[in-house]
């Protein structure tokens, strides 16, 4: 993680991070709305196929990982994309 310090600062300073609120809101729906949806999803289309709710409900936490996963594919291009500003306290 990068920030960018709005004033000198060194290791055991004690400093508030600050993120835009878009960007946190953005963070918000990667990592947490965008998985519950496809949990719901998954568990929701499977109900029509399979009968045992704990094969549906091991399918749509594996759904979840590979969410996880695919979403740490794409890390790099994620940090370029937040950015944090740190200052004193």
């Amino acid at each position: 993680m990068d920030a960018r310090m709005l004033e000198p600062m060194q290791a055991g300073d004690r400093v508030e991070v600050m993120v835009a609120e878009r960007l946190a809101w953005k963070g918000v729906l990667l990592a947490y709305i965008v998985p519950f949806v496809v949990m719901l999803a998954v568990i929701a289309g499977l109900e029509w196929v399979l009968q045992s709710e704990a094969v549906i409900g091991t399918i749509a936490l594996c759904a979840v990982a590979v969410y996880y996963l695919i979403l740490s594919l794409f890390r790099k291009r994620l940090q370029k994309q937040f950015s944090f500003t740190a200052r004193k306290l």
